[in-house]
C-alpha cells in the first residue's frame, strides 16, 4: 500500500452533458410500439477518472438521499445476480467491482425519476481509488512483471464462434492467441528472389453510428424485457440468462430499428447493467449514453503487425509471415473472435503456399475493443496491401499486373480446409484499373492505387424464420435480423414478393423480437442477405408446397395436376389466387398459411466460410508536398456480391464502406494521453465529411450469381473498408515518392515524410 499513490477522490462525471429541462413522460408512461411502460425511471452512470486502480471504498448514502432518486448500483451491491458476462471470454462485470480498468468504465449507476435528478445524484457519490500503474499498449502489457488486468480465471463464454482454449486470467495479459501455419516459410524465405518485411500500425477507430447505446428494461415476476439498440438480440439475450440465472424464456429482448451498428452495437454492451438498475429499482428504467459515453463503451482493436513477404524470379508470391499485436482494451468483448478472423485474414486475396501468422490479443487499460466493420481484416489489410505494392516496386513490376498475376482463381482452393473461392478477382481488378484509367499518366503531385481483399466471412449458418401468408394474399415474415440501415427489411420482403408473386407493399417485416421471432444467431458479418434470405426463400417455397396441396383439395383434383404460377395456382380452365386457396380451404376469409426454414452448417453451408468477401477499390490522390494534405481525386469500387437484389442499397454499403476506410486512412483516430482519452467528443473525433469525398466516384457491382444466397447473392458491405488505408499510402508514394506505414496519414505525417526525403537527398 505505501508504494501506491493513495488518492481521496470525490468523483464528478463531466461526460454527461447537464440538461436544462426534466424529462417529461406523461402520466408517467412510456409506450415503445404498443406496449406501455409504467413509472418510468431513468439511470445516469458514474465513470472512472482513472486508468487502472483499486476501488477502496464507494460511499453511495448521500446520493441515495438525494430528492427524487430511487436507487442505486455499485460493484458491492450486486447480491443475487451473476456480475460477469460476455460471450467470448466471461470477463466483464456489471458494472467494477474491487479495481477499475480503464478511464470511464463505469463504477456506479444512479436510479431516480428523471434523468436531472440522477445526473445530479451522481456528483454525491464518493469513491476511494489507489491509484496502480496502467499498461496502455500491447508492447508495454507484454513486458516482463507488467501489471495484470485480471487475475482470476475465467471461463469461456457459450458463443465465442471459434474452438480453443481461454487465455484470459491465467497469470499474462493475453486475452487470446491464434496461429496459422502451412508449408514451409523459412525455406522458402532463404530461396526467394526478393523479400519486403516492416512494421505497420492500424490505429483504434470509433464506429460513430448515429444513435449513441440506449436501452430500456423492466425486471418482474414475469422475466426480463429489454427494449435495446443491439445487433444481435439472441446473443444478448444469452447473456442475461446467466446474469439473472433465468431461462431463456424469461428473457425477451426487443430491438425496434437502430440507428446504425457498423460492430458498435454487436453483442452485449449496456443491457445487463440497464436490467440490473431496473432489478434494483423495482420499475422500468432507461439509460441512453451520450456519444462521448458511447466513445468509452466499445471501438476497434488497433493493431502493430510485423510482415514479411516473399516472391520467387517469376514475381510469384511464395510466401508470407506476420506477428500482429491487437490492443483489446480492458475487457475481451468480442476481440478473441478479431483476432481469429486477422489472423486468417493476413493471408490477403492471394494464392501462397507457405504461411506462418501469430496473431495475440492484448488486454490494456483502455476502452474495449470489439466488432468494428471489416472485423479484423481492415486491421491486417494495411499490412498486407501496402507489402505488395512494396515488393511490385522491388521487383520491377506494375502493382495492378502483379495483383493480376497473384489473385486467387474463381473456384480454386487458396485456403485449406476451408470453401473453394467464390469470387473473380481479375475481372474485380480490371474493373478498377479501368475507372480510375489506371494506364494513364499522371499529373505532378498525383498517385494511384489499386488494392483488394477477401474475407472469410464470419457468419456462422444457423439462422431461421416463418412466412405467413394470410388469407387476403398479404404476407407477414418472422425474422431474427435487425435492421440497422443497411436495408435487411427491404431485401427480405423482397425475396418473399418475388417468391410467392405478391406486391412488395403488401409484405409486412415483423422482426427482432426474442419472444415472438425464430433464432437468428447474429446481424453482422454481412450474413443477412444471404442466410437470412435463403432462409425466407425456402419458408415461401415451403408454404407455396402447402398452398399447392390445398388448392388440389380445394379443387377436388391430384395434387400433380396443380401448377403453381405467379401469385396462386392454375388447374386447367381454373385459376386461384392465394388469397382465394386460404379463404376457400378454411371456408372463411380468414386463416393462414405457415412457411418455415432452418438452416444449419449442412448442404450447401456444410463448408465455412459461407461466403468469401470480396472487392476491390482503386484511388487517386493529390499531395501537396508544402502542408503534407492529401485530397481524394477519384475512387472506384467493385463489389463481388454475386447478384445484387437491390442494387442501390448494395451501392450504399459500398460507398459507406469505402468512406470510413477513407475516414481511417486520412484522420480517424482514437488518441490517448496516459490513461486518458483526449479526443473523445464529437468536436475533437475526425470523421469524413461530404467535402472530403471526391468528385469522381465510381461504384460497380459484380454479379456472377456464384454466391449460396437467394439467386446466387452473397454478402458485402465491408470489404471496400478493408484495402481503403492501404490504398491510400500506396497512392502517396506513387504521388511523392514516401512511404508510410502508420495510418491515419495526417498532413503532419506526410509533411515530415515529405523533409526528411528532401534531407536524405541532400546528402546524397
Amino acid at each position: 500500500m505505501s508504494e501506491q499513490k493513495k488518492t481521496d477522490f470525490h468523483v464528478v462525471n463531466h461526460s454527461v452533458p447537464r440538461r436544462d429541462g426534466r424529462a417529461k413522460v406523461t402520466g408517467k408512461a412510456l409506450y415503445v410500439g404498443d406496449v406501455k411502460l409504467t413509472g418510468m425511471a431513468y439511470a445516469r452512470v458514474l465513470r472512472s477518472p482513472y486508468g487502472h486502480a483499486k476501488i477502496v471504498s464507494i460511499d453511495a448514502s448521500r446520493a441515495a438521499a438525494r430528492p427524487g432518486v430511487i436507487a442505486f448500483l455499485t460493484g458491492d451491491n450486486l447480491g443475487g445476480l451473476n456480475p460477469y458476462y460476455g460471450h467470448a471470454v466471461k470477463d466483464h462485470p456489471l458494472v467494477a467491482i474491487e479495481k477499475v480498468r480503464y478511464a470511464g468504465e463505469p463504477v456506479a449507476a444512479v436510479v431516480a425519476e428523471d434523468e436531472r435528478a440522477a445526473f445530479e445524484a451522481l456528483e454525491f457519490i464518493d469513491v476511494r481509488y489507489e491509484e496502480l500503474k496502467p499498461v496502455l499498449t500491447p508492447k508495454e502489457a507484454l513486458e516482463k512483471g507488467a501489471p495484470l488486468l485480471h487475475e482470476r480465471k475465467f471461463e469461456a463464454g457459450a458463443l465465442r464462434g471459434f474452438e480453443g482454449d481461454v487465455t484470459a486470467g491465467r497469470g499474462t495479459n493475453i486475452c487470446q492467441e491464434a496461429h496459422l501455419r502451412w508449408g514451409d516459410v523459412e525455406a522458402a524465405f532463404a530461396k526467394a528472389a526478393a523479400v519486403v518485411e516492416a512494421e505497420y500500425y492500424f490505429p483504434m477507430a470509433y464506429a460513430y453510428a448515429m444513435e449513441p447505446y440506449v436501452a430500456i428494461a423492466e425486471v418482474n415476476e414475469n422475466g426480463v424485457t429489454i427494449y435495446s439498440s443491439a445487433q444481435h438480440p439472441f446473443m444478448v439475450r444469452h447473456d442475461l440468462t446467466t446474469v439473472f440465472n433465468l431461462p431463456v424464456s424469461q428473457i425477451r429482448l426487443i430491438v425496434p430499428f437502430v440507428g446504425g451498428g457498423y460492430g458498435s452495437k454487436s453483442y452485449t454492451k449496456i443491457e445487463p447493467l440497464v436490467a440490473a438498475c431496473a432489478w434494483k429499482a423495482k420499475r422500468p428504467v432507461k439509460l441512453q449514453l451520450s456519444v462521448e459515453e458511447a466513445m468509452l463503451t466499445t471501438r476497434s482493436d488497433d493493431a502493430l503487425t510485423w510482415m514479411r513477404t516473399a516472391v520467387d524470379s517469376n514475381g510469384k508470391i511464395i510466401a508470407r509471415q506476420a506477428k500482429i499485436y491487437m490492443n483489446t482494451g480492458a475487457y475481451a468483448e468480442n476481440s478473441p473472435l478479431v483476432c481469429e478472423k486477422a489472423t486468417n485474414r493476413c493471408v490477403g486475396p492471394y494464392a501462397i503456399a507457405n504461411v506462418q501468422i501469430d496473431t495475440y490479443s492484448i488486454y490494456t487499460n483502455t476502452v474495449p475493443a470489439s466488432s468494428y466493420r471489416g472485423f479484423g481484416c481492415a486491421q491486417v489489410t494495411m499490412a498486407g496491401e501496402s507489402q505488395i505494392d512494396e515488393l511490385a516496386a522491388k521487383i520491377g513490376k506494375d502493382p495492378y499486373e502483379f495483383r493480376l498475376m497473384n489473385v486467387a482463381h474463381p473456384s480454386e482452393e487458396f485456403f485449406p480446409k476451408m470453401r473453394a473461392f467464390d469470387g473473380n478477382l481479375k475481372q474485380d481488378l480490371e474493373i478498377v484499373a479501368q475507372a480510375i484509367h489506371w494506364k494513364e499518366p499522371r499529373s505532378k503531385g498525383r498517385g494511384r492505387s489499386i488494392g483488394c481483399s477477401v474475407s472469410d466471412a464470419g457468419a456462422y449458418p444457423l439462422t431461421s424464420t416463418v412466412v405467413r401468408v394470410h388469407a387476403d394474399g398479404s404476407v407477414s415474415i418472422m425474422t431474427g435480423s435487425t435492421e440497422l440501415g443497411q436495408g435487411s427489411h427491404t431485401i427480405i420482403p423482397q425475396i418473399a414478393a418475388e417468391e410467392l408473386g405478391v406486391p412488395f407493399e403488401n409484405v409486412r417485416v415483423v422482426a427482432s423480437d426474442t419472444a415472438i421471432t425464430p433464432y437468428d444467431r447474429s446481424t453482422g458479418a454481412s450474413r443477412t442477405t444471404t442466410l437470412m434470405g435463403r432462409a425466407v426463400l425456402e419458408a415461401s417455397r415451403e408454404a407455396i408446397e402447402q398452398m399447392a396441396r390445398m388448392a388440389a383439395d380445394v379443387l377436388k383434383r391430384a395434387a400433380d395436376e396443380i401448377e403453381v404460377i405467379k401469385g396462386g395456382v392454375q388447374c386447367g380452365e381454373a385459376r386461384l389466387t392465394w388469397s382465394e386457396v386460404i379463404s376457400r380451404y378454411y371456408g372463411l376469409p380468414d386463416g393462414e398459411v405457415i412457411g418455415r426454414a432452418y438452416i444449419r452448417k449442412s448442404g450447401d453451408f456444410a463448408k465455412l466460410p459461407v461466403f468469401w468477401e470480396t472487392a476491390c477499390t482503386g484511388v487517386e490522390v493529390s499531395v501537396d508536398e508544402e502542408t503534407g494534405r492529401i485530397r481524394m481525386e477519384k475512387l472506384a469500387t467493385a463489389g463481388d456480391v454475386g447478384l445484387a437484389i437491390n442494387p442501390a442499397l448494395a451501392e450504399g454499403q459500398d460507398i459507406g464502406a469505402a468512406t470510413m476506410g477513407m475516414g481511417i486512412g486520412l484522420f480517424e483516430e482514437l488518441v490517448y494521453e496516459g490513461s486518458q482519452l483526449v479526443n473523445g467528443s464529437l468536436l475533437d473525433y475526425r470523421v469524413p465529411r461530404f467535402s472530403d469525398l471526391p468528385r469522381d466516384v465510381k461504384l460497380q457491382l459484380v454479379e456472377n450469381r456464384d454466391g449460396v444466397g437467394p439467386y446466387g447473392a452473397k454478402g458485402g458491405g465491408e470489404a471496400a473498408l478493408n484495402s481503403m488505408p492501404a490504398n491510400i499510402a500506396n497512392a502517396v508514394y506513387d504521388a511523392a515518392g514516401v512511404r508510410i506505414r502508420q495510418a491515419p496519414l495526417t498532413p503532419e505525417k506526410v509533411w515530415r515524410a515529405l523533409k526528411e526525403k528532401k534531407a536524405e537527398g541532400r546528402k546524397q
